[in-house]
């Protein structure tokens, strides 16, 4: 399900931490009917996760509104192009690093690490088969990110995932050991993989809907989705 163009947006101001106790307190039922626009991302990414799941309804990962001003507008803007535009979108990835060459097809879906971690055994986490997970995370120790991303693979999750996109890890460490355990995990399920994507905590952090279909090619560089994300 896509939301509806005249129904009004939820664009979170913050993240911070708590989001999660919400999950079995919301009436998903009013929120489907409602069919409302959610943008957010860190903390949010539990409800992103758990509206998607339990609604169908694409939700969007994407800048607060303190951050629409960063990066010179660029992230405000490439929200309202997510949100306006009837025709595929594709964003270049010239600046990122392929770091596991490849292609895939599948639904996006994905937010913080930690977030996504703590989902797991709960049923607010939708499934990945098929899917193009995207993460990012901010202040985690390097043993830290190798301990959860292993905790994923250990859990089957990510058995049929379709491709993975790195974000930014800011305060993660030398991105170059970053990359490694991303590398040690792609390289395992057989999937291209693209790192240094503008999304997390960064000055950049361009939008992403959880849901809808895209194209992840590294051969010519793109990230395309594929359909409208608001009709």
């Amino acid at each position: 399900m896509v939301q509806d163009q005249e129904t009004k947006a939820i664009l979170c101001a913050r993240g911070g931490y708590g989001s999660i106790r919400l999950l079995d307190k919301i009436h998903y039922d009013l929120i489907k009917k409602a069919q409302k626009i959610i943008v957010g991302y860190s903390d949010i990414t539990a409800l992103l996760m758990a509206i998607h799941k339990k609604t169908g309804l694409i939700t969007f990962h994407g800048p607060m509104v303190r951050g629409f001003a960063n990066d010179d507008y660029k992230n405000w803007e490439s929200l309202l192009c997510l949100l306006s535009s009837q025709d595929p979108i594709t964003v270049g990835l010239n600046k990122c690093s392929v770091l596991m060459p490849g292609k895939a097809t599948g639904p996006l879906i994905g937010g913080n690490l930690s977030l996504i971690c703590h989902l797991l055994g709960t049923p607010f986490l939708p499934s990945f088969d098929g899917c193009i997970l995207f993460i990012e995370d901010r202040g985690e120790a390097i043993y830290r990110l190798d301990r959860m991303l292993t905790h994923l693979a250990l859990t089957g999750k990510l058995k049929g995932l379709a491709g993975l996109i790195a974000g930014q890890f800011e305060e993660c460490g030398d991105n170059a050991n970053v990359n490694i355990l991303l590398t040690r995990l792609a390289t395992g399920l057989g999937i291209p993989l693209v790192a240094g994507f503008p999304i997390g905590h960064g000055e950049k952090n361009l939008a992403l809907p959880l849901g809808l279909t895209a194209e992840l090619d590294t051969e010519i560089m793109t990230l395309t989705i594929e359909d409208a994300c608001v009709r």
